[in-house]
């Protein structure tokens, strides 16, 4: 049976930087990747949350429309769909499913399955799915559904996500290492059998 995998887009798939150039535009600014070292953009930046959410909010489907790909994910992704069922779980909400599939379509991603969940609680949605190994960016996402479904996740390194980190929690730096430790894991499951 084919392993299936969930993964996260912004900030996983798409390049982790995709929000940077929108914040400096949007609110004068002259940030980096390295000053978001908290997930929620207000807090990280000191700006007013309601601001911030209702910017969020009016730019969030450009931003998702022309959010560059994180480096190297494409091959990996290209690669994996052959042999594995792709999974993208995202917080976006649903009604921005035709960016999305446009996005994916722009890029060249092929995948089996897309669902925009409208939150960042995405146990349930893994369960629904019997997903086999998560991909994330966000740290507590990562560490609930490695605790609470027991399964493997991947962290993709970045700024904002460096807290500590149970056992089935896998920081990587790039895609490169992801898919290194996937065909360890891989390996390490059908030698189990």
């Amino acid at each position: 049976m084919q392993k299936r995998f969930g993964i996260d887009i912004d900030g996983t798939v798409t390049c982790p930087t995709s929000l940077v150039p929108f914040i400096n535009e949007d609110f004068g600014l002259n940030i980096t990747l390295d000053d978001l070292t908290e997930y929620e953009i207000d807090a990280a930046l000191n700006l007013p949350k309601d601001k911030v959410i209702q910017w969020f909010i009016d730019t969030e489907p450009r931003i998702y429309a022309e959010s560059p790909l994180a480096e190297g994910a494409k091959p990996v992704l290209s690669r994996w769909v052959q042999n594995y069922e792709l999974y993208f779980i995202s917080a976006r909400t649903p009604n921005l499913l035709d960016v999305t599939q446009n996005w994916f379509k722009q890029n060249e991603i092929n995948y089996h399955h897309i669902e925009l969940i409208g939150s960042h609680d995405k146990v349930a949605t893994a369960q629904k799915h019997h997903i086999d190994l998560f991909f994330e960016d966000k740290h507590d996402n990562a560490v609930a559904i490695a605790e609470e479904l027991q399964i493997p996740v991947i962290l993709f390194d970045t700024p904002y996500n460096r807290k500590p980190a149970p056992e089935k929690v896998i920081r990587v730096y790039n895609w490169k290492e992801a898919e290194a430790w996937v065909e360890n894991w891989i390996q390490d499951t059908n030698n189990e059998k």
